[in-house]
């Protein structure tokens, strides 16, 4: 290979000094070359195009002959139609930018939907060669300020940004800002983003619970929620069936509502200021889109409120008896633990209870009514018989001197609320 190349390298050379005169095009300088006072927007002659080592020769008005990137220079054309070519770059020759947000898209075509080509890092400096037409970004239903331009990075990568996340300026010949100044990159604060880790966010059905009075206490938990510690860097995902925590290495912002988490399989997108969807992929690879809220309300208080419910619930059902019985349906005593004996329940089997069940249970309040339901019954006693697997639900009223229960067989529950009554429901009346 040595022996390959030298011959390469002193055939280049020899080029560079042999061929100084032919010229194969004309380029518009895209990109500043300060050492030699050659602005972006000049015109310049080419000699040689190497594409191996990627650079064309080209001259300048001193009369040397300096190699030059091609992503550089436009590609070489006539004479005569070079200014053509210049007159496409002249409206924005001087101007740069630099880039306010990380990781902003650089894309295809100039259009929010088109692919992207490149992430712009926070800082950047790059090229603004000419201005586009395009549609604006939208910010909920509100465009942004802004154009969309053409723009060159320092690696050569081509494609279109929308100025909103820009600081364009102009330079001079050095390369230098205009009168002097230092570029400074703004450190515009995203308040959408500062909304999402200043705020505690709990799955979504926690505010459909509570705006119903369907507490279900197997789902809500002051635990479940999602958390995103930005001292700390550290996200927190707990659910009923997902309990993780990552460290994460910043943001990026992928669209105006959408942050990647950097080294987590991980999407936030920010609907509104209560509410997020949490783009999630778990360990088996299976992607999920998780709904959280903010909440006004302690979930720790709510689910506190909910078990004193159903302790006075029961207890009332407790203190109103204890003891209640039927020449049909046989005697029920409650006991102020939760318990219960209920003897002679034997026309209930096997309609209502299992053949084979014993006497004893636990009993308990758990289910609430829609409000429907509410305007005639009490609640739902829900009776655990020892030796029988499901348990048994009845509508109960408490009367005077007595107590009326509902089988519930063919009712509907909707979560932890009972919507509707049994279509053909057996009734049970005890007396104190």
């Amino acid at each position: 290979m040595k022996k390959l190349f030298l011959p390469f390298v002193f055939l280049f050379s020899l080029l560079l000094t042999s061929c100084s005169d032919k010229v194969m095009g004309y380029s518009v300088v895209l990109w500043t070359i300060p050492e030699q006072q050659i602005k972006s927007g000049d015109i310049v002659p080419v000699y040689i195009k190497s594409n191996i080592s990627h650079v064309y020769v080209i001259g300048t008005e001193s009369g040397e002959k300096i190699e030059v990137a091609l992503w550089q220079l436009t590609d070489p054309v006539k004479k005569g139609k070079v200014k053509n070519v210049a007159a496409k770059y002249a409206d924005n020759a001087a101007t740069y930018a630099s880039v306010k947000l990380d990781g902003l898209p650089c894309r295809a075509e100039p259009v929010n939907t088109a692919k992207q080509v490149y992430r712009l890092r926070k800082g950047e400096v790059i090229k603004i060669l000419y201005k586009g037409n395009g549609q604006a970004p939208m910010a909920g239903k509100t465009a942004l300020e802004g154009d969309w331009y053409r723009i060159l990075t320092d690696d050569g990568t081509m494609g279109w940004c929308f100025s909103y996340n820009l600081n364009l300026y102009e330079t001079d010949a050095a390369g230098q800002r205009i009168g002097g100044a230092e570029i400074v990159v703004e450190e515009e604060a995203d308040d959408r983003w500062k909304v999402i880790t200043s705020n505690t966010w709990y799955p979504d059905y926690f505010r459909t619970m509570i705006d119903g009075g369907n507490i279900d206490l197997s789902l809500i938990h002051p635990l479940y929620k999602f958390t995103i510690d930005e001292e700390g860097k550290k996200v927190s995902l707990n659910t009923s069936e997902i309990h993780e925590s990552w460290d994460y290495d910043g943001f990026t912002k992928t669209d105006e509502n959408e942050y990647s988490l950097n080294g987590i399989s991980m999407k936030i997108i920010y609907r509104r200021s209560n509410y997020i969807v949490l783009r999630y992929t778990d360990s088996s690879g299976k992607p999920q889109d998780l709904n959280f809220v903010t909440l006004s309300e302690s979930v720790a208080d709510i689910v506190n409120a909910e078990k004193t419910r159903r302790t006075q619930a029961y207890m009332q059902i407790w203190s109103h008896g204890p003891i209640f019985s039927s020449s049909s349906y046989g005697k029920i005593s409650f006991n102020e633990d939760g318990t219960f004996r209920w003897t002679g329940f034997k026309l209930l089997v096997p309609s209502v209870i299992d053949a084979g069940t014993k006497s004893t249970g636990s009993a308990s309040v758990k289910y609430s009514l829609s409000k429907d339901l509410a305007a005639s019954y009490d609640g739902v006693l829900t009776m655990k018989f020892d030796g029988m697997s499901r348990e048994v639900n009845f509508l109960y009223k408490l009367e005077d001197g007595a107590l009326r229960l509902e089988d519930t067989t063919g009712a509907s529950f909707s979560g932890s609320q009972l919507k509707s009554r049994g279509v053909s429901p057996v009734i049970v009346y005890m007396k104190k």
